[in-house]
């Protein structure tokens, strides 16, 4: 999987957008892409509706891999939003991406809710790396 995601700008408000409609709660949502290219941001339903912690409902996750399969697109990320702390991933997150170590995560902060921030991370094997979010539009 690649180290680099190309996104609309339009999508990445529409994560900003979510993580805002969902706080004080984590929002959480999956990406789709082909050849690098955001396609899609599917919203999903956080199981815990926490602040603390994410988790996609099982239901959306099947509708929303389904609805990428079809289409002929990949996963290509995994996102969800930071309420209280800066879009770095938390141990937390680190554990939960033993389980998909494929796909980018993209978090967004809304600590400050005037200026949300979106980075991604590669992480694999509890390693951490910074993805290139290359916004276009």
């Amino acid at each position: 999987m690649s180290q680099k995601l190309t996104i609309a700008a339009s999508l990445i408000d529409e994560i900003i957008r979510h993580s805002l409609e969902e706080a004080p709660n984590e929002c959480c949502g999956i990406v789709a892409a082909n050849d690098g290219r955001v396609t899609s941001v599917e919203r999903a339903r956080n199981v815990f509706a926490s602040p603390l912690r994410y988790e996609i409902h099982p239901q959306d996750q099947f509708r929303i891999m389904s609805a990428i399969d079809d289409r002929g697109e990949e996963l290509a990320g995994i996102y969800h939003s930071h309420t209280g702390s800066a879009a770095v991933p938390s141990q937390t997150d680190i554990n939960l991406a033993e389980n998909w170590p494929d796909p980018l995560y993209l978090i967004c902060s809304v600590m400050d809710p005037s200026d949300p921030v979106v980075r991604a991370f590669a992480i694999r094997d509890g390693e951490v790396t910074e993805a290139e979010l290359d916004v276009d539009g």
